[in-house]
């Protein structure tokens, strides 16, 4: 089982810039496919990026391509979220995830789940 953690949430002007960090529990960590979604209100939960165990493979939805990396340190535990650039439309309950697939960027084949930080993105 894992127990994830987020942090790094918070309010900034567009153009601004934060950094989405989530610590897990336990020692099987890099063997987790690891997954950002976020939630925007009365929205469905989107998926924003993910990245395979061993940190080879990444994918980005198409709305944070060029602005959003993904990033893990498996040594640490902890996978990283960079967002540039940041718009309005990025404001949302950002969440991480585990999945013990090999690979998904799909919601629902993530096991375990953060409980949210809230990034708010001011015009």
């Amino acid at each position: 089982q894992v127990q994830l953690v987020e942090s790094g949430g918070g309010l900034v002007q567009a153009g601004g810039s934060l950094r989405l960090s989530c610590a897990a529990s336990g020692r099987t960590f890099s063997s987790y496919a690891m997954g950002w979604f976020r939630q925007a209100q009365g929205k469905e939960r989107e998926t924003v990026a993910a990245i395979t165990s061993g940190g080879g493979i990444t994918y980005y939805a198409d709305s944070v391509k060029g602005r959003f990396t993904i990033s893990r340190d498996n040594a640490k535990n902890t996978v990283y979220l960079q967002m540039d650039s940041l718009k309005p439309e990025d404001t949302a309950v950002y969440y991480c995830a585990a999945t013990s697939r090999t690979w998904s960027w799909k919601s629902y084949e993530y096991d375990y789940w953060g409980q949210g930080t809230q990034v708010t993105v001011s015009s």
